[in-house]
């Protein structure tokens, strides 16, 4: 039997956790990444680590950063994994988010309407 390494056991949890958010299954994940369902199952018991390079397509594939990943949410910025989703958005689909972005923030900058003072 392998002795199971911490970092293994919390890469593990956390790519299983991001997996099933994305609502993905460990077969279509590893079709998805490019390796067999039994080594996503191994990874997620952390029985195994991953190569740079399959951690790079799981971050791909799951629209989370590698920081996530590796050190856990507190070591994730909310702002970059939004950043990081809309990098990989095409050209006009960014545009709609963008102008979608505006409208909410030129709403959220209106000012109070006046109130009446109070007799």
């Amino acid at each position: 039997m392998r002795q199971k390494k911490e970092i293994n056991v919390e890469l593990g949890r956390r790519v299983r956790k991001a997996r099933e958010a994305a609502g993905l299954t460990q077969e279509r994940f590893a079709e998805l990444i490019g390796i067999s369902p039994q080594n996503v199952s191994c990874v997620e018991r952390g029985l195994a680590g991953v190569s740079l390079t399959v951690l790079r397509r799981m971050c791909e594939i799951l629209h989370v950063s590698s920081d996530s990943l590796l050190m856990g949410e507190a070591a994730s910025n909310r702002a970059d994994v939004i950043a990081h989703r809309l990098e990989k958005l095409p050209p006009e689909q960014f545009r709609v988010v963008q102008e979608v972005i505006n409208s909410v923030l030129e709403l959220t900058a209106l000012p109070e309407e006046k109130q009446e003072p109070e007799s």
